[in-house]
């Protein structure tokens, strides 16, 4: 099973939408897992407290070494070779190759963090790997994760109804993927192209290569800079 572990101040919002549709029904029948790890019940004193200010001054507050890394410890025993994330507007860009890559393996653990961010120690005295989804700044780490959690568990065995929808899609062949079309024929006054009507499935391939090339082109040119 695959297994995904979640250190979040705000475990209500999870499973979120992971818990519909074919991440949903995946889920209810044991594909694979998911749980959270509050991480305020590791917080300092009558309140929990889990932040303090920013050494060296400035706005905001800072997710506490102590706190944090007491939540992973309790949360991960010694052995668990899962992949540690911070989900981080300043770590290293999601890919599908990175996504395929992490729906291979045994699972994921995920810290989500909040504020400002997290004390720099605990990132590396605890291995956590620094993920963005995007060059822009959330609330929290917890919608990004459940966009990481998403695009791994599509790719799980049997999440899909057919092994080759996830092979055919953006990016698998550093491409964008190419347009779809279905019934009507006709819709508008606008025609289904007539090379995916002809059941020439050579000529349909290469359609589909030269318009993936060419909305790779017209919208993603930085796809195309390895060819």
């Amino acid at each position: 099973m695959w297994r995904a572990s979640i250190l979040t101040l705000y475990p209500d919002m999870f499973p979120g939408p992971l818990g519909t549709s074919l991440s949903g029904d995946a889920l209810a029948r044991g594909t694979w897992s998911l749980e959270t790890h509050n991480i305020r019940e590791h917080g300092l004193g009558r309140h929990r407290a889990v932040d303090d200010t920013p050494a060296g001054g400035g706005p905001g507050m800072v997710i506490r070494a102590d706190v944090l890394a007491s939540a992973i410890d309790a949360a991960l025993p010694a052995g668990d070779e899962r992949p540690r994330l911070l989900m981080s507007p300043r770590g290293r860009p999601l890919t599908q190759a990175r996504v395929r890559a992490l729906a291979a393996g045994p699972g994921v653990a995920i810290v989500c963090g909040r504020f400002e961010g997290v004390d720099e120690r605990v990132i590396g005295a605890r291995g956590l790997e620094e993920v963005s989804i995007g060059d822009y700044v959330l609330s929290g780490g917890e919608i990004a994760s459940l966009v990481l959690l998403d695009a791994c568990v599509r790719l799980l065995p049997g999440v899909m109804g057919k092994e080759a929808s996830g092979s055919e899609e953006s990016f698998e062949g550093g491409l964008l993927e190419y347009p779809h079309y279905t019934r009507p024929r006709e819709w508008e006054g606008l025609a289904i192209p007539e090379t995916l009507l002809s059941g020439d499935h050579a000529r349909i391939a290469r359609w589909r290569a030269d318009e993936a090339r060419r909305l790779t082109a017209e919208r993603r040119p930085d796809l195309l800079k390895g060819d």
